[in-house]
């Protein structure tokens, strides 16, 4: 089959299984966060009530927006410190058979605020440094509770355009038990059962030595671990940490086709049904059938990019006389860094929809990609992976670009902004600035420090362009909570462990905090009923806005950066043609 067609079919069945699931889940997860009668909540409340009744929690109490963000902080930071101490103390705890001692304090560090913030950036190598119980019961668990962080922030921001003239925006309690119960543990049960299915494993074993396929290799080492359980949740938390060092590309994580798309659906699974679930709050599904659009349309056309640049080839390779043909261009395109089982339509589209996401799960190697096709998941980071962004942080997100977005068309048409019923006013406009301008502050300024610093030149694989896009996209990757990097970068050093994890925190919890005072400024307002000069914002109209906000935002903060690293370099490899 020719190649464009196979990858126009992968493209349609990946995009179309995760939209049908967008009106059932999207309801699904409104009825649970709501609370409304559910078969779900009638199965496990009792349970539910147990867990209340053991740590003293009252469900019926709800909290005010600083209430909430100080208990999601709390919660957070607890997790951070069991995850550290669980790595440092892992030579004396069980499930380790092979022995892995302890982890440097930097790299611990890195690794917990990693995981509590839904970055799941590792500087190290899963099946030489961690023991199967520091997997399961630090990282595994992280995996659920940072994904739930991120639905709980969404549904307490969606809270606040439904409500009117309340100072509550939920129970941060209540919302992270019922998003971890009743989403994110049933989903992952079942994606984990298919895996195993097709083969990717699940064991407590020690490693296995088995004969080498020839005689310069005559024993091979291949690790175990209960890896299924923890890919499902990697993927449908867009999380995106792997079991192994090679992540998705290791084929004990993703062993066949079929694993590859149920793992790029799972990823989209929940961000997509998130935007329905935000219609149905607010009683106007339309609105977040268009936000679905906008997110769509920009994650589309970022595939489409990646996909015929990785496809035209290397022309450096070629003219070295290297699967030579018409035009000097690869036959099969560039194959650098991808998995043979999957090709270059499957690995463009895992590379697009990993960066749009938060998940950073990688079955190719992103920094052997050439430089457009890398510019795609660097820039689809740094736009603030919103389309349609992690689980919860994208829909925050997009909603928070809406506002700026009737802001804009306020301004020229003379009237006082509203979105779903709430007028935008300075409060809001505020907050929604220090949330846009959080992450490309973190990243601009790491950036800058670690290319004038020793110990942030010293990682570099690479000179030149190519070496500052390693570093630009290690910062963006961290501070959007992403994950995922061009891994010429040596980052398991006590520079990049200490800078990273700092942009990590920031980048994660600073933006949490602005949602979260934006959704209590809003659930205060009252509603506002549509009128003459209310701009509708579910046409065409309010989608193109959205993308042009979006679009305005990203290009103009990182285009000077983006113009020193992966476009230099294409107009590099251009000119060797």
């Amino acid at each position: 089959m020719n190649a464009n067609v196979m990858f126009y079919l992968l493209l349609a069945t990946v995009l179309g299984l995760a939209l049908l699931c967008v009106k059932p889940l999207g309801s699904y997860i409104a009825d649970i966060m709501e609370g409304r009668p559910h078969f779900a909540l009638r199965l496990g409340g009792r349970f539910e009530a147990i867990l209340y009744r053991l740590s003293g929690v009252d469900a019926s109490k709800e909290m005010s927006w600083r209430q909430y963000a100080i208990a999601l902080l709390l919660f957070n930071l607890l997790g951070a410190l069991i995850v550290y101490a669980l790595q440092r103390l892992q030579l004396v705890l069980p499930l380790n058979p092979q022995k892995l001692t302890a982890v440097s304090p930097d790299s611990s560090f890195n690794t917990s605020v990693s995981f509590i913030t839904n970055t799941n950036w590792q500087g190290y190598s899963g099946e030489s440094t961690l023991g199967y119980l520091v997997q399961m019961a630090g990282l595994a668990v992280q995996n659920f509770l940072s994904a739930a962080t991120g639905i709980v922030v969404a549904i307490a921001l969606i809270r606040g355009f439904a409500r009117h003239t309340v100072q509550v925006i939920g129970n941060f309690w209540v919302d992270v038990t019922r998003s971890t119960l009743y989403i994110l543990l049933p989903l992952a049960a079942v994606l984990a059962l298919v895996l195993v299915s097709q083969g990717v494993i699940q064991n407590v074993d020690a490693y296995k030595d088995v004969t080498g396929v020839s005689a310069t290799v005559p024993t091979q080492t291949l690790p175990m671990g209960p890896v299924a359980s923890q890919e499902s949740i990697k993927e449908l938390g867009t999380n995106g940490g792997g079991f192994f060092n090679a992540n998705s590309a290791h084929p004990f994580e993703n062993p066949t086709p079929v694993t590859d798309l149920l793992e790029i659906v799972a990823i989209l699974l929940i961000p997509f049904a998130l935007t329905y679930t935000f219609g149905k709050m607010i009683g106007d599904t339309r609105q977040g059938w268009a936000i679905l659009a906008a997110m769509l349309i920009l994650l589309v056309s970022m595939i489409l990019v990646a996909y015929y640049s990785e496809q035209h080839g290397n022309p450096l390779v070629a003219r070295q006389g290297i699967d030579q043909v018409a035009s000097h261009l690869q036959s099969g395109g560039n194959m650098e860094g991808k998995e043979t089982r999957f090709g270059i339509a499957a690995s463009t589209i895992f590379a697009a929809v990993t960066t749009a996401t938060s998940c950073g799960a990688v079955n190719m190697m992103h920094d052997s990609m050439t430089p457009l096709g890398g510019f795609v998941p660097l820039f689809l980071i740094q736009l603030g992976e919103l389309a349609p962004g992690g689980v919860g942080t994208g829909l925050y997100t997009a909603l928070i670009f809406a506002i700026l977005g009737v802001f804009i068309a306020g301004l020229m048409i003379g009237r006082t902004p509203e979105y779903v019923g709430k007028k935008i006013e300075a409060t809001e406009m505020k907050l929604a600035s220090i949330f846009i301008l959080t992450t490309p502050f973190i990243v601009l300024i790491g950036t800058a420090v670690a290319v004038t610093m020793t110990a942030g030149k010293a990682g570099v694989a690479n000179p030149g362009a190519h070496g500052f896009s390693e570093i630009l996209y290690a910062f963006s990757s961290a501070a959007n909570n992403n994950g995922s990097a061009f891994a010429g970068l040596s980052a398991n050093t006590p520079f990049y462990n200490l800078a990273l994890g700092l942009a990590m925190w920031f980048g994660r919890f600073w933006p949490i905090v602005a949602a979260l005072a934006l959704a209590g400024s809003l659930a205060s307002k009252k509603r506002i009923p549509v009128g003459e000069g209310t701009m509708p914002t579910h046409g065409g109209l309010f989608i193109a806005l959205l993308i042009g906000s979006i679009l305005l935002i990203g290009v103009l903060t990182y285009v000077p950066a983006l113009a020193l690293g992966p476009v230099v370099e294409h107009f590099m490899l251009v000119a060797a043609r």
